[in-house]
């Protein structure tokens, strides 16, 4: 198969996201590269994200799990995934319309590059109140982003790193990638901005405050591999 139609799947990982789903895939489906595998999962949610989500029909490809964590939701789609390639997008954030294109013509035209990654714009949810809108500081609103949401793998790295760590609340992307530029893969920055990501007031950066001493639990990790190598 031609590299310019090999097939990208894209999953949408969603829990109680009514206010923004239809957002988020609406982005997915408005991509200039369109051979596209959308899977959607639902971990689980309470509110009507699942009617939301099924009124876009064979235009994706819902599965419902009893509510089991980031981790695990976004490891169950990359099971499920029929492409070659993986890409994945947050239920509240959304893509440009090129993200895909753009960065499906750099693996062409660079066949060492098995990661992509690009900029992020952040942006304050419309509907929030001006209260809480006014005690949002955005120092950064548009940054380099080693995040899931810009990045583009080759499925083959999956199997050579491994799937995310599902005993992480948090950073369990941090996680997967230092283990992959450990292991020497390379990765690219598209210089242009193609995800928005949205702040609002369930981000989940902000509502798991409890949970932030994964990010020391990886950072130790990490250090124990390298003292191993040494």
């Amino acid at each position: 198969m031609n590299q310019d139609q090999s097939l990208v799947s894209v999953i949408i990982p969603v829990y109680n996201r009514e206010k923004y789903v239809a957002q988020a895939i609406e982005s997915v489906l408005k991509q200039t590269y369109q051979s596209l595998d959308i899977i959607v999962i639902d971990d689980g949610s309470t509110d009507k994200s699942a009617e939301i989500i099924k009124s876009f029909g064979s235009k994706i490809r819902y599965f419902y799990q009893e509510h089991s964590g980031l981790a695990n939701t976004l490891n169950k789609g990359i099971n499920l995934t029929n492409g070659e390639f993986i890409a994945f997008l947050d239920s509240d954030d959304l893509w440009t319309e090129n993200k895909l294109n753009l960065q499906m013509k750099v693996l062409k035209n660079n066949p060492q590059v098995s990661i992509i990654f690009a900029y992020v714009q952040q942006f304050i949810s419309p509907e929030l109140d001006k209260n809480i809108r006014d005690k949002i500081d955005l120092p950064n609103e548009i940054m380099k982003g080693y995040v899931k949401g810009t990045m583009l793998a080759k499925k083959e790295v999956f199997s050579q790193i491994g799937l995310f760590d599902n005993t992480l609340k948090l950073g369990d992307f941090i996680d997967w990638y230092l283990k992959a530029c450990e292991q020497g893969i390379k990765s690219f920055v598209c210089p242009e901005v193609l995800l928005k990501r949205r702040i609002h007031d369930t981000n989940m950066g902000i509502i798991d405050k409890k949970d932030r001493s994964d990010y020391v639990k990886i950072i130790k990790a990490y250090l124990d591999r390298k003292k191993l190598k040494n």
